[in-house]
């Protein structure tokens, strides 16, 4: 088993890094293997970055960085397999819902060489019923658009070959999407059922409305299916306008028109503006993604951190 990194994006997480950390530190000190614990503070306005820092004075194998702003789960956690030290990577929540315990699990699944990258995937779903919904639709996305097969698999709690971040070292720009990225680098994939726990302090950060946000910057970050589904509609539209035209036309010809139709005028007007506004709002997502990459945006700016820095 090679050295361990373990990263955790923190956001209003101040309570609960104390035990959190405690249990890591001891968990990876069992493994008898070179390790870290990188603590990734995503602009939380709390304490989370003084918890932080005075965890990095106690325990030796811990550091912190400290983002500028909040810049999401996942941007966090880019800046932190990019300062990542050892050979494999760990990434989990902050709030105790993955257990330190249940990382052994994941790296035995990665010894050897058949597997560069494994998930933690719950034997019970943990969350709510319309955060499940969410998840499981965020997933059938990703497989169905993004062609990500093991994508029913992904969850927040995976293992990886630290190699692994050559395949996104030039991603840039504020839309980013570890899973997508990772998929990127290896088609090497597995899983393991692990035990997760009940969130013990306040309510997840990462809500509805997150996750639709989410799977939106995927789509439209990582896919051109958009794209094509407006192609689509924009046939089934047409095809709609032709029938619609012969069914004028037959009436026309048999003589079962009064007055020249208001109702089938309007009726194809509000189909094609409505296929148009589809089209151009698809276009302006993606144009507004080459823009925002063009401003050149970061995906995150360290603010400060513990220890020394590691480029890649």
């Amino acid at each position: 088993m090679g050295s361990v990194s373990v990263i955790v994006p923190c956001f209003r997480s101040a309570g609960t890094l104390p035990e959190l950390v405690t249990r890591l530190t001891t968990v990876l000190r069992d493994l008898s293997v070179d390790h870290e614990v990188i603590l990734v503070v995503d602009g939380s306005p709390d304490d989370t970055w003084n918890v932080a820092v005075e965890l990095a004075g106690r325990f030796g194998a811990v550091r912190a960085l400290h983002l500028s702003r909040n810049y999401g789960q996942h941007n966090a956690l880019v800046a932190g397999i990019r300062d990542a030290r050892h050979d494999l990577i760990v990434t989990m929540d902050d709030d105790l819902q993955h257990p330190p315990e249940q990382i052994p699990l994941l790296l035995a699944a990665l010894e050897g060489d058949r597997l560069d990258l494994v998930y933690g995937v719950p034997h019970e779903e943990e969350h709510g019923v319309l955060r499940s919904l969410a998840s499981r639709s965020v997933k059938t996305a990703m497989s169905g658009a993004l062609g990500i097969r093991t994508a029913r698999m992904i969850s927040a709690f995976r293992a990886f070959r630290t190699h692994l971040r050559h395949g996104f070292a030039a991603s840039s720009g504020p839309h980013a999407s570890v899973d997508v990225a990772l998929s990127w680098a290896t088609t090497r994939v597995g899983s393991v059922r692990v035990h997760m726990d009940r969130r013990r302090d306040g309510r997840s950060n990462y809500d509805l409305r997150m996750l639709v946000r989410h799977t939106t910057n995927m789509l439209f970050g990582y896919s051109t299916v958009p794209l094509r589904v407006a192609s689509y509609l924009g046939i089934m539209v047409g095809l709609a306008g032709l029938v619609l035209c012969g069914v004028v036309l037959w009436s026309f010809a048999v003589g079962n028109t009064t007055v020249v139709g208001f109702t089938s005028l309007a009726t194809m007007i509000t189909i094609f503006s409505s296929a148009q506004l589809i089209a151009v709002g698809v276009l302006g997502e993606y144009i507004g993604r080459v823009h925002a990459n063009g401003m050149g945006r970061p995906m995150y700016v360290v603010r400060e951190r513990t220890g020394s820095q590691v480029t890649v």
